[in-house]
């Protein structure tokens, strides 16, 4: 009897359930894939690349981490008035009423007018438009403001009064 080696290659245990199975159709060994890369390589950070010759500036990779080179005005131009601000609309004349009272750069405004410190054309003009637009709003409300009623010394309904109106 001749001798065999052993192998570890074990044959098939059972029937296979596709009967069209080739094993060579599965197997792509004939193409070896790439190997996938992850990341950069090692040192990439210190290799610097030379620029080839007769090349132009578009050419070169730049450098992502520098910024834009676009020039930024450090000094507000005078000449340039500043771009209108679009004006917010409201709902009603009570809400624009509203936003217009808690607006807190003409509060801080009219306590600097209050406290006879000078505005300048600016500030004053910004306080005269809010204001004409406070009592527009105030008459469209019927809201009637106090201190636009003509006060009268209260002596004089004291002087207007008679005393022989009182007595029996």
């Amino acid at each position: 009897m001749s001798r065999s080696k052993k192998s570890r290659k074990v044959g098939l245990i059972g029937v296979r359930k596709d009967p069209d199975f080739k094993p060579s159709e599965n197997r792509k060994s004939d193409t070896p894939r790439p190997k996938k890369h992850k990341g950069k390589p090692a040192g990439s950070r210190h290799n610097v690349e030379q620029g080839k010759a007769g090349g132009g500036k578009s050419s070169e990779k730049k450098d992502p981490r520098l910024g834009s080179k676009k020039p930024i005005a450090l000094v507000k131009e005078k000449g340039v008035a500043p771009t209108p601000t679009e004006k917010k609309k409201y709902a009603t004349p009570a809400q624009e009423l509203a936003a217009l009272e808690a607006d807190q750069r003409l509060a801080d405004l009219l306590d600097n007018l209050d406290a006879d410190k000078k505005l300048t054309r600016e500030q004053q003009r910004y306080v005269d438009e809010k204001m004409a637009r406070h009592r527009v709003l105030c008459d469209l409300l019927g809201i009637v403001d106090e201190d636009d009623e003509e006060e009268s010394d209260p002596f004089d309904k004291l002087d207007a009064i008679k005393i022989d109106d009182f007595k029996n």
